[in-house]
C-alpha cells in the first residue's frame, strides 16, 4: 500500500472538514482512547493504558487551547475541559474503569451537543 498517498488523503480530509466535523473527530478519538485505556487495564497492559490516557490529555488540552475565552460560553467550556483533565488525572492515579465510563459518557454527550449545534449552524447558513 502506498503510505504517501494515504497520508495525502488523510491530510486533505482533515483540511476540508468544518470546525464542527473536526470537533466531532477529536471527541471520537478521545472516546476511542478511553476505550483502549479500559481494555488495557483489563489486560494489565499499563504502558498502553498510560499512552491512551496521555493522548486523551493532549486532545483535551488542544480543545481548550482553541476556545475563544473572551466569551462567557468559552470560559464555561474551558471549565468543563478543566474538569475532564481532573477526571483523567483521577483515572490515571486509580486505574478506575468506572471513572473511564463516566468520562467517556460526558465526552460523548458534549460531542453530540456540538454536533447538533453544528447541524443547526449549517442549516442556518444554507437558508441565508
Amino acid at each position: 500500500m502506498n503510505n504517501y498517498g494515504y497520508q495525502n488523503y488523510k491530510q486533505q480530509s482533515v483540511s476540508t472538514m468544518t470546525s464542527g466535523e473536526l470537533l466531532t473527530l477529536l471527541f471520537d478519538e478521545s472516546a476511542k482512547r478511553l476505550t483502549k485505556a479500559e481494555m488495557a487495564i483489563k489486560a494489565e497492559n499499563f504502558p498502553e493504558f498510560d499512552a491512551s490516557m496521555n493522548r486523551v490529555t493532549e486532545i483535551i488540552r488542544y480543545l481548550d487551547s482553541t476556545l475563544d475565552k473572551t466569551y462567557p460560553i468559552g470560559q464555561e467550556i474551558s471549565k468543563l475541559y478543566e474538569f475532564f483533565q481532573f477526571q483523567v488525572a483521577r483515572i490515571k492515579a486509580g486505574r478506575n474503569v468506572e471513572l473511564i465510563h463516566n468520562l467517556r459518557s460526558m465526552i460523548l454527550d458534549l460531542k453530540n451537543t456540538f454536533k447538533e449545534a453544528d447541524r443547526i449552524t449549517q442549516a442556518e447558513l444554507v437558508k441565508n
